[in-house]
């Protein structure tokens, strides 16, 4: 009877643990797959993410181009419109001028329309960038009779004020170009008056005074007042 029940326990004992091996092959096994199902998944994640990496690579690149493309763009757009602006401001000048000229022209040609004789027409004054003077530019015409000369001597008064108090100078004092304080004219259309002149630093230009004499058989005066201000706004 003994011997009977130690067989029997033997087979069971054999049974267990063929049956625990084969439990833990079953176990490694799916563990295998699951563990390869995961790592396979953790590539294929891995390569979708490079991919996509790669796209937003690709498409910063070209928005970056892009962007680049409309800063050259919007650079030559508003070079362009300076220059467009730059000439038409030249036109415009230039027209300005035209008109400018045809009136000189036309008021020397028809005195009906003005008044005849000696006239005092035009004062420019354009600033120097070298030591901060000005170009002047006086223009004399006469109106009306111009088949002889007229002649007489023109003064350049600049009224303005230093330290508080009125005071005059004349273009002699403030011109190397004028020697004296009458400049001669002859002329019988027009004359142009030309030169450079320096103001000093303490003294406040309001106004010039021109003063024109004709002397001889054409006797006469003319005068105008220019604002210093309007003379050198441009």
């Amino acid at each position: 009877m003994v011997r009977h029940r130690r067989g029997r326990r033997l087979r069971r004992t054999s049974i267990l643990l063929l049956f625990s091996v084969a439990c833990a092959a079953l176990g490694y096994t799916i563990g295998m797959a699951q563990g390869g199902f995961r790592f396979s998944t953790v590539l294929q994640t891995r390569e979708s993410l490079r991919s996509e990496l790669d796209t937003v690579r690709q498409n910063y690149m070209e928005t970056q181009q892009s962007l680049i493309n409309l800063e050259r763009g919007r650079s030559i757009d508003e070079q362009a419109l300076t220059r467009a602006r730059r000439a038409i401001a030249d036109l415009e000048t230039e027209i300005s001028d035209l008109k400018a000229d045809l009136t000189f022209y036309r008021n020397i040609m028809a005195p009906s329309e003005v008044s005849d004789g000696l006239q005092v027409d035009r004062l420019q004054l354009r600033a120097s960038r070298q030591d901060g003077g000005y170009g002047f530019r006086l223009v004399l015409t006469q109106v009306g009779d111009n088949t002889s000369y007229i002649s007489g001597v023109v003064a350049v008064n600049i009224i303005g004020a230093r330290r508080g108090e009125k005071e005059v100078i004349a273009l002699r004092d403030l011109s190397d170009d004028v020697d004296d304080l009458g400049v001669k004219f002859r002329f019988r259309f027009f004359q142009d008056i030309e030169g450079h002149l320096r103001v000093p630093d303490d003294f406040e230009p309001l106004e010039v005074q021109v003063v024109a004499q004709a002397q001889g058989r054409k006797s006469s005066q003319a005068e105008r007042t220019f604002e210093w201000a309007q003379l050198t706004e441009n």
